[in-house]
């Protein structure tokens, strides 16, 4: 994590120094850590750490604070990546797509994709026949979907967050 942000810092983005860096890190292993336990692990007194870290908050360099849930302790152990391939590509269709997508919560992640498709949805469910149900009255019936291609994951090689990253 911390060679991705000395890489953004690089790009002249973000003014980071090494105890924001450290912060950042340290609270990528523990959003829970207490400010005096955050200075003591950064080397700082607890003012300035406490100044530091709101001012990541307030820059956005922290968007928020989350549990991380286990899905497969909470029966959604079934992954799917869909191909969706829209009918009208303009910027209203985009928008609508875009905000019906984010109203659902089997949809874990979506990206626009420059090829052959234009969206990547990831799309978390219990089992294959609640996928193929969630499919059919849920991804079918998105604002200008056209068409769809599911693979389905085996295994989870190597989910990471940001936060996660080395």
């Amino acid at each position: 994590m911390v060679k991705l942000l000395e890489e953004r810092e690089q790009s002249d983005q973000m003014n980071l120094d090494r105890f924001d860096r450290a912060i950042l890190s340290v609270l990528a292993e523990d959003g829970r850590i207490s400010i005096t336990d955050l200075a003591k692990r950064i080397g700082l007194s607890k003012s300035p750490t406490q100044a530091r870290l709101r001012r990541l908050e307030q820059t956005g360099v922290i968007i928020g604070y989350r549990a991380l849930l286990d899905p497969i302790q909470l029966g959604l152990d079934h992954v799917a990546f869909v191909e969706v391939r829209l009918s009208d590509t303009r910027e209203n269709a985009l928008r609508a797509f875009n905000a019906a997508v984010a109203k659902v919560p089997e949809i874990e992640q979506a990206h626009m994709i420059a090829g052959n498709f234009d969206y990547l949805l990831k799309v978390r469910t219990s089992d294959m026949s609640r996928y193929r149900q969630f499919l059919g009255e849920t991804i079918s019936m998105l604002p200008h979907v056209a068409g769809t291609s599911t693979y389905v994951a085996m295994e989870a090689v190597k989910e990471t967050m940001l936060a996660d990253s080395p």
